[in-house]
């Protein structure tokens, strides 16, 4: 199964003690595997993979078809090993939700067709590293490499256990005691001489076992890298392999495995893993691939017990090791080398037993990091590694096709309406509890909390949509959760929480600048038990969805004795009211941004509601445009930062991909400073966002008037930059539909103008910051 881009290297001439009948094993599959017999004239070839240590694996060619087979080893078997059915269990259970693995196709149990039970699965085209230095690669593809190791041993380690319906695929609790016991009685019964180190190691992890020995997360077992298979030319995971040893247990277990090539010993050195660990290599050190898992994971960094786990591990491949070297006296292993292995054991217990007297500290030795600085709390915490976990999933990998829906439908009748896909996805996330997530008194969820999730949700132009967190639905149901009156709740705010009806907001006007709402002239006025409205408004976003019921619509209070911030008003005017006239759809870059609905101009002609539909009261219009815009626009400012998250990876990507003047693109030092400019730029705006999502959380929208209005000026400024440098690399693809960065940059490009132009956003901030500078001069005096 370990295969890769050069099969000859991978595989040999099946080995006699392996040997079977290629002719039954090709009459069964033929009857049992659907497009096996397609082509029945060509003849099965078999080759065996050089690198099962355990289940003989091998690689089947049946025309142009390629399929992978593991079966048991024949002979006599250490009790509770080569259980290749739960293999065959747990992959079906991944690939039906997208974790990356071989399609498993065919479980049988018969052995008199090859002699042992078996299983077949998809043949996984791409590239597999057995040296953990990574030789010819970059060092910045190196790094990239073990980047994508670490988020996909994340993702694993989030899973959730009864979503797969793998309940008692292993006991969980106690897991930690019984490895211990369990890989004591295997090295027992396989040892063939007698080794101090061992014994004395097995004593002190059972004396050390860990407090919290009750993790319960899927675990692989055996998760190290030529475990792996990468993408033919993107550092991406594409299949995780190898399963035998997977259960449920302590996650920190996968970890600690992962992380043994950094204590290596050399006298314990056997085919690939020769190599020592070097610094400056592009590989992450243990402290950084442990803060991206923790990170993804959204737990403490400072790992308890680390060197319990490290020292768990050697024991455990000390364990293996002598394993394989019983089966090669057997004469039932796989290896060419097998016989290698006796001389192993030893280094890799004693190995355990120095790291076992280690005390470690896991955590970076930097202490500002965004999530120590700005802590979630539990729940936060929990819902953004389902969030994280619902994107990579579900949403990113039907990225480009809405975009393709979006351009393919743009001129049809049915521009308006949504891919079939947004709606399976929203009832998805719904069903899991990811639903308006940005509403606190909903979601439980601080403006810290949700800072995190935003910027995950930001990463596709889309996502907002699927957890009911799109503008411009969250910002009036912000304004019917705080202002609206009990009657005004249960029929609009209700339907619009559950997702059944959508809404759209109209404040904005094409013959006055509304950069100064103030001049805002479309009129409300009070004619008995009803209001009338009159003007025109643009820019009304989502007016075009089909679910659109609802707009709010901010008007003129005919009272010029009022203050000119108390003669505006809100009211709520249902689309289908009479005189309620939907002109012409607008524009973005030439985009007509369907999928969210749109930007319409709206006229209002005569329009009568009932006076009851009025929000808050006459002349509070303002009022309630602070407590809507507030948490609005700090909203948009985190969504951006995952756009440029985003767009920094698809810059990345492309500078490692692509070759110009007989050097990869991010060798040439302006494209290198664009990288550089371009993550000082994100981790500066998301501080800058984060602290005024705490100042939110303990003074209000009113008391962060100040940090709003900066983080709205910046980081728009900032994304749009960073997607521009992204588009130049990406040269021509960069704006066409191959890559979502010309939408993104007209998501980021219009932000500088709407909830208030740059301008507006930059005198404010040098009103407030010439107030406080006189402040604190007559304090001082």
């Amino acid at each position: 199964m370990k295969s890769g881009a050069s099969r000859d290297r991978n595989t040999t001439e099946v080995l006699p003690q392996h040997k079977f009948d290629y002719r039954l094993l090709d009459a069964y599959l033929h009857q049992h595997l659907p497009g096996f017999g397609t082509e029945p004239e060509t003849k099965l070839t078999v080759a065996q993979y050089r690198s099962g240590q355990s289940n003989p694996t091998f690689h089947l060619q049946k025309g142009f078809r390629a399929y992978v087979l593991r079966k048991k080893p024949p002979g006599l078997l250490l009790p509770k090993a080569h259980k290749i059915d739960r293999e065959f269990k747990v992959q079906k259970a991944l690939f039906s939700i997208g974790f990356p693995v071989p399609k498993p196709l065919l479980y049988c149990s018969d052995p008199s067709v090859i002699g042992t039970e078996f299983y077949v699965m998809e043949h996984v085209q791409g590239r597999i590293f057995r040296d953990f230095t990574i030789p010819g690669v970059s060092q910045a593809e190196r790094s990239a490499i073990y980047v994508a190791v670490i988020e996909i041993l994340a993702q694993l380690h989030s899973l959730n256990i009864q979503s797969l319906q793998l309940e008692g695929y292993g006991r969980g609790v106690g897991y930690c005691k019984r490895q211990v016991s369990t890989w004591t009685k295997q090295y027992q019964a396989a040892a063939h001489q007698d080794i101090p180190a061992m014994n004395q190691l097995s004593d002190w992890l059972m004396k050390n076992l860990p407090d919290n020995d009750n993790e319960e997360n899927l675990i692989h077992g055996d998760f190290k890298l030529d475990n792996i298979v990468f993408h033919p030319k993107e550092s991406r995971v594409v299949a995780v392999l190898d399963w035998e040893l997977s259960t449920i247990g302590h996650p920190l277990s996968d970890l600690a495995y992962l992380s043994m090539f950094y204590f290596w010993p050399r006298t314990a050195s056997v085919g690939n893993q020769s190599h020592q660990f070097q610094e400056n290599i592009g590989i992450p050190s243990m402290e950084e691939l442990i803060s991206i898992y923790c990170r993804c994971r959204g737990i403490n960094s400072n790992l308890p017990n680390w060197n319990f786990f490290l020292a768990l591990s050697y024991f455990k491949m000390a364990g293996i090791t002598q394993g394989i070297y019983n089966r090669y006296l057997l004469g039932n292993n796989a290896s060419e080398n097998s016989f290698q292995y006796a001389n192993t054991v030893q280094p890799l217990a004693e190995t355990g037993l120095r790291l076992s007297k280690r005390s470690f500290s896991t955590a970076l030795p930097q202490t500002n990091t965004a999530r120590q600085l700005f802590v979630q709390t539990r729940t936060g915490q929990e819902v953004l590694i389902r969030v994280k976990q619902f994107m990579k999933q579900h949403i990113l990998p039907v990225e480009k096709e809405v975009i393709e829906f979006c351009v393919q439908n743009e001129n049809s009748v049915d521009k308006w309406k949504k891919p079939l896909v947004i709606d399976k996805l929203k009832e998805m996330a719904k069903a899991e509890g990811l639903w308006n997530l940005f509403l606190p008194a909903i979601s439980g969820l601080t403006q810290v909390d949700y800072a995190f999730i935003a910027e995950e949700t930001g990463k596709c132009f889309f996502a907002p949509d699927i957890f009911n967190c799109q503008a411009p639905d969250t910002g009036n149901m912000e304004v019917l959760h705080l202002y609206g009156s009990e009657k005004q709740k249960q029929e609009w705010l209700e339907p619009l929480l559950q997702g059944s009806i959508a809404s759209c907001f109209c404040m904005t006007e094409p013959d006055v600048a509304s950069s100064d709402a103030t001049n805002i002239e479309c009129s409300i006025q009070r004619d008995g038990d009803s209001y009338i409205i009159n003007g025109r408004k643009w820019w009304s976003s989502g007016a075009g969805n089909p679910k659109c019921k609802i707009a709010i619509v901010m008007g003129r209070i005919n009272n010029k004795s009022e203050l000119r911030h108390k003669q505006h008003s809100m009211i709520l005017v249902p689309i289908n009211t009479p005189g309620v006239e939907i002109i012409r759809p607008l524009t973005v870059f030439g985009y007509l941004d369907n999928l969210h609905g749109g930007h319409f101009e709206i006229h209002f002609n005569q329009v009568r509601v009932p006076a009851t539909n009025l929000i808050l009261g006459e002349g509070r219009g303002f009022e309630i445009a602070q407590g809507r815009l507030g948490p609005g626009r700090i909203h948009h400012c985190m969504r951006t930062i995952g756009l440029a998250e985003r767009a920094l990876q698809i810059m990345c990507e492309r500078a490692n991909q692509r070759v110009a003047f007989k050097k990869k693109l991010y060798s040439h030092e302006v494209i290198a400073h664009w990288i550089a400019e371009s993550r000082i730029a994100i981790e500066q705006i998301r501080l800058l966002t984060l602290k005024t999502a705490l100042s939110i959380d303990t003074l209000g929208s009113a008391g962060t008037k100040k940090e709003i209005a900066m983080i709205k000026v910046a980081a728009p400024r900032a994304v749009c930059k960073i997607i521009d440098r992204a588009i130049q690399v990406c040269g021509g693809a960069g704006i066409s539909q191959d890559y979502p960065l010309a939408i993104m940059y007209a998501l980021a490009r219009t932000l500088r103008i709407a909830d208030g132009p740059d301008e507006v956003h930059l005198s404010a901030v040098a009103k407030m910051e010439l107030r406080d500078q006189a402040q604190s001069l007559r304090a001082k005096l």
